[in-house]
């Protein structure tokens, strides 16, 4: 997958959970810019980031990498913000 499919996903799955992009990166313990920088392609987020995205997601890092934004049951999931 590369930098901009990345990004577009976690926006997809992002925004399917409702949050924003700030009260997202907040809740990670990472800067107010931080996963609006991921979803705009400037940088790609570490691997220990990477996990801390899946885990306030709910999901595998199988389930981001899943070709549809809902492969996984969206409607169960429960996220950190909500």
């Amino acid at each position: 997958m590369d930098k901009q499919a990345f990004a577009e996903r976690l926006t997809a799955l992002r925004t399917s959970a409702g949050v924003s992009a700030r009260d997202m990166s907040l809740s990670i313990g990472q800067s107010p810019g931080y996963i609006r920088s991921i979803e705009s392609g400037l940088c790609f987020p570490s691997m220990t980031g990477f996990f801390y995205i899946c885990d306030y997601l709910h999901i595998t890092p199988q389930e981001f990498f899943a070709e549809d934004v809902c492969d996984f049951p969206c409607h169960s999931l429960t996220f950190y913000g909500s």
